[in-house]
């Protein structure tokens, strides 16, 4: 089983909108990789809970078979763990599970 998982930390809207949802759900649409993960982490993380396009692309995210989950601690602290979670975006600690997957040598990009 190869999984990617893609670290979501530009606040960009053209780099989420253009590169992130295109590149992960036409990866699963097309079988370059059996899973993929997006990780929420910073800024994103506000703006996905306040902003309507936002929340689109992640919802369009989910819809074509993408994981999406978010830090937690990042979550908590922007007060937006709630709406990430009425958005269908599971909400997480992340910090030790990212370092034991960059240990092993998990496919992992940051955008």
């Amino acid at each position: 089983m190869e999984k990617l998982y893609v670290l979501w930390t530009n606040p960009a809207f053209e780099t989420l909108d253009k590169m992130l949802a295109m590149y992960t759900i036409n990866s699963l649409k097309y079988g370059w990789w059996d899973e993929v993960e997006v990780i929420i982490w910073g800024e994103p993380t506000k703006l996905t809970a306040e902003d309507e396009k936002y929340q689109e692309v992640v919802k369009r995210l989910i819809q074509g078979g993408v994981k999406v989950s978010a830090c937690k601690a990042c979550a908590q602290l922007l007060n937006a763990e709630e709406k990430l979670k009425e958005l269908g975006v599971e909400v997480i600690y992340w910090g030790e599970k990212l370092t034991k997957l960059i240990k092993e040598g998990a496919k992992i990009i940051t955008v």
